[in-house]
Formats: C-alpha cells, structure tokens, sequence
C-alpha cells in the first residue's frame, strides 16, 4: 500500500476517535468520560486506541491542540488581508474569535468545566505555552503594522504579542469563573452581579489592551456585549458536535 494512503488512513483514523472524545466532552464532560466511552462509541479495540494516543491526559491534549487548529484556521485569513489596518484586524480577531468560540459555546463551557481542575494543571500550562508561541508572532506583525500607520506607539513590538496574550489569560479566566457561576447555578440572586461583573472585566481589559499597544482610547472592543450576552442564556440540552471526520461527510 503507498505510503500517502497509509498516512491518510492514520490521520482519518486519528481524528474520528478526536471526534469521539469531543462529543463525549459534550455530553459527558471529560472527567466522567473513559477511554472504554470511546472505545464503545468507535467499537475499536484498546490496542488501536493506544496506537494513536498513550493516555486520556494525551487525548485531551490532542483535542486542544485541534481546536487550536481550527481557530487558526478562521483567524489567519484576518491577519493577512491587505485591506485591513492594524486597528481593524486586531477588532476584527477579537471579534471572529468571540463568534467561533459563541458559535460552539456549549463545546466551550464542556471544556471550561474541566480546564481549572487540578489534575489538568500541566495541560493547562502547555495550552497556554502553545497559543504564545503561536499566536504572539501573529499579533507582533500586526503591532509593527500599527507602528508603521503611526496608530500603534509601543517600543517593544516583538515582546507585546506576548502581554496581550497575558492579558487574554487573566480576562479569561474572570470569564470562565463568571460564567460557569451563572450555568451551574441559575437561581443565584447574584446573576446580574455576575454578568455586570464580566462586562466590566472586559471593559477594563480593552482598557489595558489600548495602552499597552498604544493605540486611541476606545478603539479596542475585546468582546462585543450583545455577543457577550449570547453566553449568559441556560445551557441547552446537548447536541452532537460536529467534527472533522462528520464535517468531511457532511
């Protein structure tokens, strides 16, 4: 057999069992999901399993790292149109990162729910190593754009990739602590608190963001709040997820 067909096989395979575990995240969440769910729902055998991944720890990483993937995907084509400004492609990013991630919000909160505990702290780490060595140069090209349209006054364009990353870090985790409060606890009187307390931690980012990079004040909207608020509706019941292998079918 050529060896592109057996590669081909390796990667279909690879990703049928990364779309098993991610609808199984969906429904089940992953602490409660087992190697054995996935070896049930693709009627493989533990071997094959552990011929494409050494662990469920690993697996996870593998389903991080595609999700990685897929928003780079969406959000390269932002920075490398011609037509845009420094301003309008980094509005743009944050706004076509807010949509995708709005657009599979119930994937998002599954993955929340499992990325604070403990036991994923060394995932946690790596995730986060991985979207500065990918995304930082990415966004330092778009600064030394900024700095060249004289809109952008920074003096450390190659480092600041790096602080705006740090400040996406510390928002997202007000976020994430913020809205599991309101999904996993609907009746809590503190809601509008909670909402009011999200908006504001934005606010006071995109505030952060502009001097930072500095650009004009109000030129920055991290998060769109009509966007925002798509987050704040009860978690509907879970529907499948789509993933590679069903996307290629479909």
């Amino acid at each position: 057999m050529p060896r592109i067909v057996k590669e081909e096989e390796y990667a279909a395979r690879r990703n049928e069992i990364l779309d098993a575990a991610q609808q199984l995240i969906y429904t089940k969440g992953y602490e409660l999901m087992t190697i054995q769910d996935i070896l049930d729902s693709l009627g493989i055998s533990k071997g094959a399993f552990y011929h494409y991944y050494s662990s469920k720890q690993a697996l996870l990483e593998a389903v991080l790292d595609r999700l990685m993937d897929q928003s780079e995907q969406v959000l390269l084509p932002v920075i490398h149109d011609p037509s845009l400004t420094a301003l309008e492609k980094l509005q743009r990013y944050f706004d076509t990162a807010a949509s995708w991630k709005t657009a599979q919000k119930e994937l998002m909160l599954a993955i929340l729910r499992m990325w604070y505990v403990d036991d994923n702290a060394l995932v946690r780490q790596k995730m986060y190593a991985a979207v500065i060595d990918r995304i930082g140069p990415m966004i330092a090209k778009v600064i030394h754009q900024g700095i060249r349209e004289g809109v952008m006054t920074t003096a450390y364009p190659d480092h600041v990739g790096q602080v705006i990353l740090a400040i996406f870090q510390g928002v997202g985790d007000t976020f994430a602590r913020l809205i599991l409060s309101i999904h996993d606890h609907p009746e809590d009187a503190r809601q509008d608190e909670w909402i009011q307390q999200i908006q504001t931690a934005y606010r006071a980012y995109s505030d952060a963001l502009e001097r930072v990079i500095g650009a004009p004040p109000g030129s920055i909207t991290l998060v769109d709040d009509g966007l925002l608020r798509q987050w704040f509706s009860s978690t509907e019941e879970p529907q499948p997820v789509l993933g590679e292998a069903q996307a290629r079918e479909s």
